[in-house]
């Protein structure tokens, strides 16, 4: 979804038609991204990926129809099995129930979010025929049920879709949470592999020597960023894992020995933070797969940096 912001608000600034489509409900299809969606134009041009255009045609089809109908929302079922799965190159057959809604009725704050890499959370809420359809930006400060658990899931950093029974219709909870900022404090191979790795995984990585720029890096969207310390310099370590734990980043880590994790951690604690604290720090750094080799290591650290964020890791 965070990849069609930049494409929907040019739409909407130029008055263009066009109708957004993504899952309500689905089984089976194997491994996915949860945020996938596509963008309808007029023209029947589908923009962004949703099941490897397995369903292309007839989502612009369907698009077309709701178009015509003036209805606020439509949902159409498809499913692929047998040797349309390996046409499509999917990993295994499904099936999924398609919502669509016009472009204009998704809030304009919703791609605004979406395009500064931001928390985001949409509710749309359906009527009982699922031919109308509201959508709204989850408040934070809101007791609506549906929006708590919109806000309980960004917590999570995990994106993904939920359909919750609501009164006379339902609620569709999507969340889009901030995209992980690897903030690496150091060079060489081991930096170098870590922001491949984060490629890999869409997230966002910078590397650094320079500790007012990963302090700014920090200080930027706190939320996000993953501060991983290559760096054995006390006069970089020690400020940057200081900063990193006082504004509370979800994930910190710090590669060395013991010798150097025992010198980090005598100097925090004289720069006043407390043992609590300090346990926040992941040192050794990674999961233990065995890891031997630089790209393994690596692998071994974004595995622990996603554990963390998904709150599978103590």
């Amino acid at each position: 979804m965070r990849e069609l912001a930049g494409r929907a608000r040019q739409w909407a600034a130029e008055g263009r038609a066009g109708v957004l489509a993504r899952p309500l409900t689905e089984r089976g299809f194997g491994p996915r991204r949860p945020a996938d969606a596509l963008l309808i134009d007029a023209d029947g041009r589908c923009h962004g990926t949703l099941y490897r255009g397995a369903f292309d045609r007839r989502l612009a089809d369907e698009a077309a129809a709701l178009t015509a109908s003036g209805h606020g929302a439509r949902v159409c079922a498809v499913f692929v099995h047998d040797d349309e799965v390996r046409q499509a190159r999917l990993t295994c057959g499904g099936q999924a129930e398609i919502l669509l809604q016009p472009l204009s009725a998704v809030p304009a704050r919703w791609w605004e979010l979406l395009a500064e890499g931001a928390d985001a959370a949409l509710l749309t809420r359906l009527d009982a025929t699922r031919t109308d359809a509201v959508s709204t930006v989850a408040d934070a400060s809101s007791e609506d049920p549906a929006a708590a658990q919109a806000h309980a899931l960004l917590h999570r950093h995990r994106a993904g879709r939920e359909l919750l029974p609501a009164g006379d219709g339902a609620v569709l909870i999507e969340t889009c949470p901030a995209v992980p900022h690897l903030v690496i404090v150091g060079a060489g191979e081991l930096a170098d592999l870590l922001q491949a790795q984060a490629r890999l995984l869409d997230w966002h990585a910078t590397a650094t020597e320079d500790l007012p720029r990963a302090r700014e890096l920090l200080a930027a969207r706190p939320a996000a960023a993953c501060l991983i310390v290559l760096s054995h310099d006390p006069g970089v370590d020690v400020p940057v894992l200081h900063d990193a734990l006082t504004i509370g980043v979800p994930y910190v880590g710090a590669l060395g020995s013991r010798h150097t994790q025992e010198r980090r951690t005598s100097a925090l604690l004289a720069a006043g933070l407390d043992g609590e604290r300090l346990r926040d720090i992941h040192g050794p750094i990674g999961l233990d797969l065995g890891a031997r080799t630089p790209a393994e290591t690596a692998l071994a650290i974004c595995a622990e940096v996603l554990g963390v964020l998904a709150e599978r890791q103590p």
